[in-house]
């Protein structure tokens, strides 16, 4: 061991001097990695738009996330590495072979606690605000090693490829929808995001997943005119009917010959008894002259496609179309509304409309038309909607037959009773989740 007075000299507090500078650049370099990498793109952006120069450097930075995680790691070993060397160097000098254990032990303690924890946990808690500050020195360092950065990243794909891993040059692109709806979800579950406002969003999010087929009024349930019928009772259904707008149809509910507007009908038929004649004149009334053409649309249109197009030909009323031209169902605005918004309801709406409420045993009394969709944003569960849209047609599905009344059917961590059957569907279910 050397003589204390030789060992303490100006060297000693030279080198202990520039590994303390070593440590705060191992500090920096760690904070800045982890402020980049935890940082929102989003909200950079929102601050980029308010004219933060730091929030639109950072967003630059971190297009490349492989050059900069490169860049910062070789930064961060470098100083960790000299750090470490010197240290070891002095202490060996002041304590001989036993100073490498001793150096090894003081710097892993100093580069744990101010070279990674505490910069990392300033950075995390501050994530947005520190990445704008680094950007400028982490822009620089990015620009001095970028050849570096880009040998190495030549040489570990060309070991990973050896390896049968294929790297995606795009990976680190954000998947901003299932980002979105993680962060409502997590929301929600910490009672941060309201269910209703949570539902709204996903819901316009999920528009250009989901086909009109999902959502449409199935063909048995639409309400049509027969052509055939005279114009007097063809003004009283329009005028007893809930909805304004009517197919009317030939021979066969399948031959859709146009659609009629009850303000259009109303508006003829007045016409016709205000002149002369009166009510005589409706004998010689034409339907076609208040009809509109029908506007067909494919069952596999997205939702988001076929708003738009309502929206561009300015109409609210589509009637559903198989592969085969055979008609399936029909659509309107207001349906495609109603997966962002919730049930609209109006003066003209039954009042008696179905409410999900759980008996003294734990069962709610479900329509068997009802959309495995709406069910699941009424009790928070998840059904899957991939095989089919009603809660009917899952319970067909995975029962692989059509069930009869009494019977009782457990699947996806749920217990479904038939209570009720006409002919081949079934209207209506008790279910209850196993747990």
């Amino acid at each position: 061991m050397d003589d204390p007075s030789t060992t303490l000299d100006a060297a000693f507090w030279i080198t202990a001097g520039v590994i303390l500078g070593l440590l705060v650049l191992s500090g920096f370099f760690s904070g800045s990695e982890t402020a980049l990498t935890a940082a929102s793109r989003g909200k950079l952006r929102a601050q980029a738009d308010r004219g933060s120069v730091g929030a639109q450097r950072a967003l630059n930075i971190t297009e490349d996330n492989e050059r900069l995680i490169g860049s910062v790691l070789l930064g961060n070993n470098l100083v960790n590495i000299l750090a470490t060397s010197l240290a070891t160097a002095i202490f060996t000098r002041a304590f001989g072979e036993s100073g490498v254990a001793l150096a090894t032990l003081v710097m892993t303690l100093l580069v744990l606690i101010f070279a990674e924890v505490l910069p990392k946990t300033y950075a995390i808690s501050n994530a947005e605000t520190a990445a704008s500050m680094v950007s400028r020195p982490i822009g620089f360092v990015v620009t001095v090693f970028a050849p570096i950065v880009s040998a190495v990243r030549l040489l570990v794909r060309g070991v990973l490829r050896i390896f049968g891993v294929q790297i995606d040059p795009d990976s680190h692109i954000m998947a901003v929808r299932e980002e979105i709806a993680g962060a409502l979800q997590l929301g929600h579950s910490e009672g941060v995001v309201e269910k209703e406002d949570r539902d709204r969003i996903l819901g316009a999010l999920d528009l250009g997943d989901r086909t009109v087929e999902e959502i449409m009024l199935h063909r048995s349930g639409i309400e049509m005119i027969d052509g055939a019928n005279s114009p007097q009772d063809i003004l009283e259904q329009c005028l007893q009917s809930n909805h304004t707008r009517l197919p009317i149809y030939a021979d066969e509910p399948e031959n859709i010959t146009g659609v009629i507007h009850a303000k259009d009908l109303s508006r003829a038929i007045y016409k016709e008894i205000a002149g002369t004649g009166g009510t005589a004149n409706l004998q010689t009334f034409d339907m076609r002259a208040v009809t509109t053409d029908p506007y067909f649309v494919p069952e596999t249109t997205t939702l988001d496609h076929q708003m738009r197009e309502f929206l561009r030909l300015r109409t609210h009323f589509a009637l559903v179309v198989d592969e085969y031209g055979s008609l399936q169902g029909l659509i309107t605005l207001e349906d495609i509304l109603e997966e962002i918004v919730g049930e609209i309801t109006d003066e003209f709406d039954p009042d008696d409309e179905p409410t999900l409420e759980r008996d003294a045993d734990g069962y709610f009394a479900v329509d068997g038309a009802m959309t495995i969709r709406d069910l699941n944003r009424a009790t928070d569960w998840n059904l899957p909607d991939d095989e089919a849209n009603t809660v009917a047609g899952l319970v067909i599905h995975e029962a692989q037959t059509i069930p009869t009344v009494g019977q009782v059917f457990s699947f996806h961590g749920f217990r479904f009773e038939v209570t009720e059957r006409e002919g081949n569907r079934i209207t209506a279910l008790r279910i209850a989740a196993l747990d």
